[in-house]
């Protein structure tokens, strides 16, 4: 988390692997972040995922496979993840990517534990 008056971490360099299935995220404060296509389309920002307020996000499961078919930038503040199963709607701030990279082993324990994965 970045103090009261410090500098958000800001995109320096979004990259798609070839299969399209990583997501390379690097900011300009050095942290460089590998996120699944999978982990990214069970956390989207989306109401299908998130629900419509505190304490209705949902378990989404069978996204093994998915893969991001692209990229949409969204003014200066997000992208659309455009992911192989129609699903495009989460609008992905560069603070939430930041939030995924840095919670990434907890949050994705979370959600084995939850899908019953582990």
């Amino acid at each position: 988390m970045t103090t009261a008056g410090a500098a958000r971490p800001w995109p320096v360099e979004l990259r798609l692997n070839r299969q399209k299935t990583q997501l390379t995220i690097e900011y300009d404060s050095g942290e460089r972040f590998v996120l699944p296509a999978e982990y990214l389309r069970v956390e989207s920002p989306s109401a299908e995922v998130q629900g419509h307020g505190a304490g209705q996000k949902q378990v989404v499961t069978g996204k093994e496979d998915v893969t991001i078919l692209g990229l949409d930038p969204v003014g200066n503040y997000a992208v659309r993840i455009r992911f192989d199963d129609g699903h495009d709607t989460g609008l992905f701030s560069w603070d939430y990517l930041h939030e995924l990279g840095r919670g990434q082993r907890e949050k994705w324990a979370a959600y084995l534990k939850a899908a019953r994965r582990f």
